[in-house]
């Protein structure tokens, strides 16, 4: 299939820079096959049956934005540089990290950065572009110090529009967020908000929870005009046994799998690649486009994405491309908001027994 299948014309002004506050009052698109219904999310109550299990990404988002300075003593005397980082991943060594420095050419290998009074770094390594930087310190003082010095990694399209600020801290992580190491949050999950997820189970709807930390790669953009020459980018990722058994519960009984959010999506089926679920701890790369045989989800709820991206190449898989072409024709002409801070869909294939 060619990039130009997953393409559509978006406006602008449907880019969302804030979330919906209450978080579950955004609007929500139900896709029954090719019905559409316009909801909002705290309508799941009406939608999700006792016995249906939501999967939930716990994974917990780090403030990976650092501003610092570079001092150097010149000639002409002491001079410093501003120097934007952006973490990516820790490294097996403790105290090391992977990041995109900006500008890169203003640092020199075993120069320090310093970001605040308690966090600084030394810049050791280069490779492809990606710079791997040892901070002073590890631990809890390192996780309380880059919570006070950094910024949330706004996702570029919302980062273009307006700077991360301290609301942002909340905004882009979710309620349950457990697990610290995404750099990017798993957005269909902000829309959840304590009275909801209460109602929920009142109702019967029960909760797994898997991890996926979310990298920067998520945001990468799809280079090929063949989508099966793509390399997708891989994130680490687990899922427990306890997670397997509770599903595996629910598929024996009759209830749904829904996944919130691709990236929950993407793991439970790298787990069930076998056919059945099992656990699974690793690094995922896994290419979702239609196609795709689905072992483990029977839905998804997910916001709308990106245009050419690997993820309305996964949303094409689930429902069919015709299908997602009338459903993001839907959301554009009834002003639904857009990407990580917007709206919401649950987006519910036939069933196979159906």
């Amino acid at each position: 299939m060619k990039l130009s299948d997953f393409d559509f014309d978006l406006p602008d002004s449907l880019i969302a820079v804030r979330p919906a506050q209450p978080r579950s009052s955004a609007r929500l698109l139900v896709a029954q096959g090719a019905e559409i219904h316009d909801a909002r999310v705290h309508d799941l109550l009406d939608w999700l049956h006792a016995g249906d299990r939501l999967v939930l990404n716990d994974t917990r988002v780090i403030p990976a934005r650092l501003s610092g300075l570079r001092h150097r003593v010149t000639g002409q005397g002491p001079v410093a540089a501003k120097i934007e980082a952006t973490l990516l991943e820790p490294q097996a060594d403790a105290g090391q990290w992977s990041a995109l420095i900006k500008p890169l050419k203003k640092l020199k290998i075993g120069e320090e950065i310093v970001f605040s009074d308690d966090l600084s770094a030394t810049f050791e390594a280069i490779s492809d572009g990606v710079a791997y930087l040892r901070f002073n310190i590890t631990g809890v003082d390192f996780d309380k110090a880059l919570n006070a010095a950094g910024a949330m990694p706004l996702p570029p399209y919302i980062a273009a529009k307006r700077p991360a600020d301290a609301q942002d801290k909340t905004d882009y992580q979710t309620v349950w967020a457990k697990n610290i190491g995404a750099v990017a949050a798993p957005t269909a999950s902000l829309h959840f908000d304590a009275p909801l997820l209460a109602a929920l189970r009142d109702k019967g709807v029960e909760f797994s929870y898997v991890t996926l930390h979310v990298g920067a790669g998520t945001f990468l953009p799809v280079k090929v005009d063949d989508i099966s020459d793509h390399k997708m980018h891989s994130e680490w990722g687990q899922v427990t046994q306890t997670a397997v058994d509770e599903i595996t519960a629910t598929k024996t009984a009759g209830g749904r799998v829904i996944p919130v959010g691709t990236t929950a999506l993407r793991l439970i089926e790298t787990a069930g690649k076998g056919g059945a679920i099992a656990a699974w701890e690793g690094d995922t790369d896994i290419f979702i486009t239609p196609g795709f045989q689905f072992n483990v989800a029977d839905a998804l709820m997910t916001n709308f994405h990106l245009p050419r991206s690997t993820l309305m190449m996964l949303v094409s898989a689930l429902m069919g491309s015709d299908v997602i072409r009338m459903i993001y024709s839907h959301a554009i002409a009834e002003k639904y908001r857009f990407f990580s801070y917007g709206d919401a869909s649950l987006l519910l294939p036939p069933r196979k027994s159906d």
